[in-house]
Formats: C-alpha cells, structure tokens, sequence
C-alpha cells in the first residue's frame, strides 16, 4: 500500500492513519439519529413566547421584576432613574450594549447579561438585537425554562418565586423569605405582589 497520495492540484499528500470501514456483508440495522432543524426549533419558540407575553399575568409578573430590578429598557448596569445626562444609558438597541458600570454587563429592563442575551436570544429564538421586543422575549424564556410560565398565567405566584429569584437578585424567594443571592438588595414578596397586582396580575 502506498504512503503518499496525489491530490487533483497535484500535491502530493502524506498518509498519516487508515479507517476501518463496515463491510458490505454486515447486515445489522443501524441507528442513525438527525440533528432537529435549529432555525425551526427556534422559531417554534419564539413564537411560543410571542403568545406568552399576551398574557396579562406574565405581562404584570415580567413589569414587577423590573420595577425590582429598577431597570429600563435603555439602561445599562449603574444607571439611574431620573439621572440627567446619565453616563450608563444607551441608544444603540442593535446589539446588548455590553459592559456598563464596574464593567458588568446587566443591561435593559430585566438586567440581562450579555451571557444570558446569547443564550436566551441568539441560540433559543435566533434574535440578534436588544430592543425592547426581544428584551421582553427573552425573559419570557428564562420564565419559561425556569419551568414558572404557565404557574405564573394560573396565578400561581407564591411557588413562582423561587425559580424566578434564581435568575434575578432583587427578587424575594416567596413570602416571607429573603432573596436568592444575599448580600444583594432585594424587594419584599409584598411589594412584588402589591406592584404585580398593581400591573393587573391575579393571584390565585
């Protein structure tokens, strides 16, 4: 068996390993498994959350974590409500703005990291921008992956918290209960549950 092979350019190539292949006279049934179609998963999801963000308890639960998180949909991490000229706003909603006060990259009305915008929006719903829609869209997803979205639609809150406090410090991990995260400030249940009726929530 000769070492070198000759490509169609002419150059002559070395052979470094050999690969065994099935001979033909195996019979035995193979499995063959097939990657899902990507661009459909994710517009089957994107629209999943389209229809979820019709709803007015998830729309008062997701405005309750902002009033929370005191974020704004054009806000970088460290800036402030009501700040003239404030240093830590953006303009520019094609992209996640990126690093902000102390370089952390919490951005937008849910304080989403630009770690959590690639997950949640590039590779579950294939967006590519930082508007306010795919803000909303994406923590539709994290409800939606922390396993709350449709406990929060029944009016479900109280059990709701938990998961939801995982994903942002500022909220409460249920009644009477402090957040996830200390030594992270955080909201009271009763104010979340006060602003989250405020916003036209049901509680069941």
């Amino acid at each position: 068996m000769t070492s070198t092979v000759t490509s169609p350019s002419g150059r002559v190539l070395q052979m470094r390993a050999t690969v065994q292949t099935t001979p033909q006279e195996d019979s035995a049934a193979k499995i063959v498994r097939i990657q899902p179609d990507l661009d459909e998963e994710r517009k089957k999801r994107l629209a999943e959350n389209r229809e979820n963000l019709k709803n007015a308890n998830v729309q008062a639960f997701l405005k309750a974590i902002a009033f929370a998180e005191g974020g704004a949909y054009d806000f970088k991490f460290g800036a402030i409500k009501g700040k003239k000229n404030d240093p830590w706003r953006f303009t520019d909603f094609s992209t996640h703005p990126g690093a902000g006060l102390n370089g952390k990259t919490a951005a937008g009305m849910y304080q989403i990291t630009q770690e959590t915008w690639r997950d949640h929006g590039g590779a579950a719903m294939g967006l590519t921008d930082f508007t306010p829609e795919t803000q909303d869209l994406i923590a539709a997803n994290m409800l939606r992956r922390a396993g709350v979205i449709e406990k929060i639609k029944a009016g479900e809150i109280a059990t709701s918290m938990l998961p939801a406090a995982k994903k942002w410090a500022a909220l409460p991990e249920g009644p009477g209960k402090g957040n996830h995260y200390p030594p992270q400030p955080y909201i009271s249940y009763e104010s979340f549950i006060g602003k989250y009726k405020e916003l036209g929530g049901t509680v069941k």
